[in-house]
């Protein structure tokens, strides 16, 4: 049977390499293309920030896979860095959804407003103190999402953050344990590592894509300029496709369907996804077009000046010369050469990506040092209670002894 497989995979390389190479170079050509016209058209930066980091996606995808695909050795270290990526995009694709609704501030505004409508919270605070406020549980989250207010933006973010650092850690744990022989990539037996960080990451994938469709379910109504259902689907497909794809091959392969070969089983992966990647870029030139940015709101991104141009003409039947003039209004934006926007994505981006995930870090560890803390408190008053209980114990007996030592002094003479 290994001979056999090993004679189906010879076969079929050469093929597959060829082919999935030609759907890779429609997936960078394309992709690239559509990059390079937001970066030259970069008139509203704080939404094609994440458009470029959504739209970058595609290239690096089919990069890594006819990589992967043309040499398996690389294979783990490509799945690394698209995995790593992967997670980046989701998040970039929920910021550049807040971004759309006018920035974070606007966001809380509007949820807040929403959530105060239907609760009927008044809109002067105190003038009704038996409203009720917006509460934050488990069961609001899942049947009530629009009631949550600006806790709903936290989670949402808490959620996309929460799967990116996961993604990452277990990216490169990943690699740790295919040096030592144990990840056991696509196998699902209970000494490899694979099966356990599978569980992980999919509970983590999960919970990130239902943070961000209870957000975007709240918010469709305000996101529909931007047609978000078409771009909700495309990057949904691609996130969710190529994840459960990689776990539906590995499952055959278990099961026996397909020929439990590691590299027939990330050869099939990484050509299904050169293919998946060309029909991906295809809907990004529709869905993620430069269209909406090639006009530029003036009042918000850039300066208006006006330049106004006089010609005197002499006309031979008067002695009084004729003036003419011409008004040409001229529209500044900042950031719109294509190294300026590409200096915008990296420095703006990375900070902002830094620090949502130290804002996410701290709220996952601010509970846990509460209850650390809480628990110190409570065995330091335990303890300064049994101390203050001693030493009352011990003055009472000492005082009962002078009492006895005094009543046998005056019994002596």
């Amino acid at each position: 049977m290994p001979q056999a497989h090993e004679s189906i995979y010879r076969d079929l390389y050469q093929p597959a390499v060829i082919i999935g190479a030609c759907f890779a170079a429609v997936a960078l050509v394309l992709s690239i293309f559509l990059i390079f016209q937001h970066l030259r058209l970069y008139t509203k930066p704080t939404e094609q920030k994440w458009v470029v980091a959504v739209v970058f996606m595609v290239p690096v995808y089919a990069t890594e896979s006819i990589l992967s695909l043309w040499n398996p050795k690389l294979s783990l270290a490509c799945d690394i860095l698209r995995n790593c990526y992967e997670a980046f995009a989701l998040y970039s694709f929920g910021s550049y959804l807040v971004a759309c609704l006018g920035g974070e501030r606007r966001v809380v505004e509007l949820l807040e407003n929403q959530s105060g409508k239907l609760l009927n919270k008044p809109l002067v605070e105190g003038t009704d103190e038996n409203h009720t406020e917006p509460h934050w549980s488990l069961r609001n989250f899942f049947l009530r999402p629009c009631i949550l207010g600006k806790h709903l933006l936290n989670i949402e973010k808490f959620g996309l953050v929460q799967y990116m650092i996961l993604k990452t850690v277990c990216a490169f744990l990943a690699l740790v344990l295919e040096i030592f022989g144990v990840y056991g990539n696509g196998k699902f037996k209970w000494y490899y590592g694979y099966p356990y960080m599978a569980v992980v990451l999919n509970f983590s994938q999960m919970w990130a894509l239902y943070c961000l469709v209870q957000f975007y379910n709240v918010t469709h109504e305000r996101l529909q300029p931007i047609r978000p259902l078409a771009k909700f689907i495309s990057f949904k497909a691609i996130v969710f496709a190529t994840w459960w794809q990689g776990v539906g091959i590995a499952l055959l392969c278990a099961f026996g369907v397909l020929p439990k070969e590691e590299r027939l089983q990330t050869g099939l992966q990484d050509f299904l996804i050169c293919i998946e990647m060309a029909i991906a870029a295809v809907a990004h030139m529709f869905v993620f077009s430069t269209a909406p940015y090639h006009y530029i709101w003036a009042y918000e991104y850039g300066k208006v000046t006006t330049e106004t141009t006089k010609t005197k003409l002499k006309l031979e039947e008067s002695d009084t010369p004729t003036v003419f003039e011409r008004k040409e209004t001229q529209v500044k934006a900042p950031g719109t050469s294509v190294t300026e926007s590409v200096q915008d994505i990296v420095v703006d981006g990375g900070q902002r990506v830094v620090k949502d995930v130290v804002l996410t870090i701290n709220q996952a560890i601010g509970p846990v040092e509460k209850g650390v803390e809480k628990g110190v408190t409570k065995i330091h008053e335990t303890f300064h209670q049994r101390t203050e209980g001693s030493e009352s114990g011990d003055q009472e007996v000492d005082e009962q002894v002078e009492m006895n030592l005094t009543r046998e002094t005056h019994l002596d003479p």
